[in-house]
């Protein structure tokens, strides 16, 4: 594909691409499938050069969750067609793959993946480590003790797929331009105007309103020239081929996790390829200007221990001769998620980059589902995991990075266990009480670069985690803290809460138009509410405080503060109302459990009774020598305050309830309680059992829902469902047998037939047993016909009874609450 003459770049296009990557190709595709013809792709060198090249073109259609996995099972089904539709060989083929456990808790895991690939209706079958000899003679399979087979995965030539996605492109309209930098993203009043291109000595300018950076590993470099984080870095990755091996024939891919490695035949020759555990950071000092095609310079001692393993595991690599050693570049994440959407700092600019090695088969899908978001101005579902306003504005700091993805290359392969938590580039957001929690026990989790206390451990006892698909150690410890809170008192911290404040003349009609419920309460008066979209889905969920008449406070998860942010802004009109990030300037101490009014009641002289402090609302209060606001509300369903206090004096606030605890038995709570007792009280968890995706209604959360108040985004949508009626509803499971537990993606067995996965799940102390959230068709359905049902859930391939209620199983009238 040549370069077109400078006269042949617009002036003006519909859409601006840069970067010829397999993504950036994509995007086009997609866009020109929609009927937009009047979109250009800027390459800066010639397609393909940075990444895609080298890529080992694996296609693997399981992924982690529903809709991640819909986008991979695209990805295949497209690249299948690809070759007919442009005549561009895409080396497609359908072998399949095994993956392969060495360890009875990598089989657990691989099998919970086999159940969720039945859900998603994905061909998978478990199969014995004699299958697996019978389908890979080569292997050493004396220590496997399990496998799962995909029979439609398989493998294609990255480069020729990339190749015929921009064909495709060019024959629907598209323009795709190579060797033309990119010098400059123009914006004008927070929107995308225009950019600026260098060719050799000519320079122009395309005027446009959308950009779509697809620059891979110059996405963050790009980004950061027009004031948008996208959080990446790029890593040395290795791969092997050997010298064409005779008789080798035609092998699915083959994965061994717990080596680090990878396999796959192509040409007769055999690749491995390795997820090492501690991998290199590359390009700190940025990539040279003309980068193109290049490879890096060979690191054989950093590979060796992964060729040891891998000849122990195909003893016919001891004697084929090495063809090829590759180490090339690639963007890794600090998560291991791709980006995905609509910059939150900038109209206009989307972004789909950063796709930790799992480029080619994610970018088929991704590409469709972005084209489909530009175009219709929402996404076609539930992209949160992969949405770019997840990241944190911290995380472009480049030593942060770089620390960070020396560890998340190796975790594409590490055990997925429940609650893992990352180790590197910790302690960059902390509370004001870090240390005193530190000081008493606290193991800590981190969640948007906020360090937040997930557990406290006994004196004596280690403070950090030991994984395990079953009870892990601080199970015991969970369970004290979860009856504490049920029994007595207890203390969570939660600073890392979002909070926003929404004030202005215009504020509360502002809100009224983007709120479900009624924000047209009295000053001192806590809503409860959702934002939703024009399907009516769940685009945020919230508490609002009204603080006067033209002043707001609202509080939100700490992972979906900027997404908030961003759907607040966005939807801003000629409203008179101003918008701010509060979440440094206050932290929160949440004081839960029967026993909490006689204990903040010591430590302030203000009146927390029923009749002054109901429910819903809070009062400005002393508190030790102090001043605090005290929200009565709860995630945990029990009688509680919430404080937020001001930075300054979080300290002093805490020390104080601590002091005056003693006499109370207080027990300092962590974040895996807080979601235990939320779980018993059916309390949803936003981007798990709540999303843009699922229907407000649906979700069983009508009763935040006013549409006689007026016209708010979605409202139409919520008055279609009413007239049509549900199509599914959120149930909540409890397992029977107390024994095994729950995390989320679990297969919901209803009458014998998967018709679900677990949207979240946690152990229910209280109650004894796990509990889980999900939904379940219900499509012409009374609560009757739904409960009726005879209930399973099914855990790596075993299926285990469960209890369903569409009511909270822990008080389900909620008097706890309101004591």
């Amino acid at each position: 594909m040549t370069s077109l003459p400078q006269k042949a770049i617009p002036s003006k296009a519909r859409a601006v691409i840069i970067g010829g990557g397999v993504s950036g190709c994509s995007v086009a595709y997609h866009l020109a499938k929609l009927g937009w013809t009047d979109i250009v792709l800027l390459e800066r060198k010639q397609l393909t050069c940075g990444t895609t090249w080298h890529a080992a073109g694996l296609i693997g259609q399981l992924r982690a969750s529903q809709n991640m996995t819909r986008l991979a099972k695209y990805s295949a089904d497209l690249y299948v067609k690809l070759e007919e539709e442009t005549g561009v060989a895409t080396g497609m083929r359908q072998v399949g793959s095994i993956t392969v456990a060495l360890t009875e808790e990598r089989k657990h895991e691989i099998y919970r993946q086999a159940s969720l690939a039945r859900a998603f209706d994905v061909d998978v079958r478990e199969i014995s480590p004699q299958e697996v000899k019978k389908m890979y003679p080569h292997l050493n399979v004396s220590d496997v003790v399990g496998a799962v087979h995909l029979p439609l995965d398989g493998q294609c030539d990255p480069a020729n797929i990339a190749m015929a996605l921009a064909k495709g492109a060019r024959q629907r309209g598209a323009k795709v331009v190579e060797g033309v930098k990119v010098t400059a993203v123009h914006q004008k009043n927070g929107r995308v105007t225009g950019v600026s291109w260098a060719q050799g000595e000519e320079q122009g300018t395309i005027e446009t309103d959308i950009v779509i950076n697809c620059a891979g590993m110059w996405a963050r470099e790009l980004g950061a020239m027009s004031g948008v984080t996208v959080p990446l870095h790029a890593c040395e990755h290795f791969y092997l081929v050997t010298e064409a091996i005779e008789g080798l024939g035609r092998l699915p891919v083959l994965r061994v996790p717990d080596e680090c490695a990878y396999y796959k035949e192509d040409a007769g020759k055999m690749m491995l390829g390795a997820f090492e555990p501690v991998a290199k950071p590359w390009g700190m000092e940025g990539i040279r200007e003309d980068f193109c095609f290049d490879q890096l310079p060979e690191d054989f001692e950093h590979f060796e221990p992964i060729l040891e393993m891998g000849v122990n595991r195909m003893p016919m690599l001891g004697t084929a001769g090495i063809h090829t050693f590759f180490n090339g570049p690639e963007s890794f994440t600090p998560d291991d998620r791709y980006y995905l959407g609509e910059a939150p700092e900038l109209g206009g600019y989307w972004v789909a980059a950063g796709y930790n090695s799992i480029g080619i088969v994610s970018s088929g899908g991704a590409g469709m589902a972005l084209a489909q978001w530009i175009n219709d101005g929402e996404a076609p579902f539930d992209l949160w995991e992969v949405d770019i306003r997840r990241a944190q504005p911290f995380q472009k700091n480049r030593a942060y990075l770089k620390e960070r993805v020396s560890e998340t290359l190796g975790l594409l392969y590490a055990d997925h266990f429940p609650y893992r938590q990352v180790v590197t580039s910790r302690g960059v957001r902390r509370s004001p009480i870090h240390e005193h929690l530190k000081a008493r026990g606290a193991v800590f989790g981190e969640v948007a670069g906020w360090e937040r206390a997930n557990w406290f451990a006994k004196e004596g006892q280690e403070r950090e985690y030991r994984y395990s698909w079953k009870r892990q150690n601080w199970f015991e410890n969970g369970r004290e803290e979860h009856l504490a809170v049920r029994n007595n008192v207890g203390l969570f911290d939660m600073t890392s809460f979002g909070k926003i404040r929404i004030e202005g003349r215009d504020a509360l009609a502002f809100l009224q138009r983007m709120c479900a419920n009624d924000l047209d309460v009295a000053p001192g008066k806590i809503v409860y509410t959702q934002m939703l979209n024009n399907r009516g889905g769940i685009e945020s969920d919230l508490t609002i405080s009204r603080l006067s008449e033209t002043s707001f406070f609202a509080v939100v998860p700490g992972a979906t503060l900027q997404r908030d942010l961003a759907w607040l802004r966005k939807h801003a009109r000629d409203e008179f109302v101003v918008i701010t990030d509060m979440t440094a300037s206050e932290s929160v101490l949440c004081l839960m459990g029967p026993r909490s009014r006689e204990l903040i009641q010591k430590v302030s002289p203000n009146d927390f009774s029923n009749e002054h402090n109901p429910f819903g609302t809070f009062q400005e209060i002393e508190i030790g020598m102090g001043l605090a606001r005290a929200h009565r509300v709860t995630y945990v369903g029990e009688l509680g305050w919430e404080l937020y206090v001001s930075t300054d004096q979080t300290a002093h606030v805490f020390e104080a309830l601590e002091e005056a605890g003693r006499e109370f038995d207080l027990k300092l709570c962590g974040l895996h309680t807080l979601d235990s007792c939320r779980i018993e009280k059916a309390f949803r968890h936003f981007g798990h059992d709540i999303t843009d995706e699922d229907h407000v209604l649906e979700a069983g959360l009508g009763f935040a829902v006013k549409t006689g108040k007026g016209d708010f985004l979605g409202r139409d949508a919520v008055l279609r469902k009413k007239e049509a009626g549900l199509d599914r509803r959120l149930v909540q499971f409890r397992l029977t047998d107390p024994e095994p537990l729950l995390f989320h993606n679990e297969a919901i067995v209803r009458d014998g037939k998967i018709v679900g996965t677990v949207t979240s799940g946690n152990y229910g102390h209280h109650l004894g047993g796990a509990i889980g959230m999900g939904y379940v068709p219900a499509k012409g359905q009374s609560e009757a016909d739904v409960l009726g049902s005879k209930y399973e859930i099914e855990i790596a391939g075993e299926r285990f009874a469960a209890e369903a209620s569409l009511k909270p199983m822990y008080d389900p009238k909620a008097e706890r609450v309101r004591a």
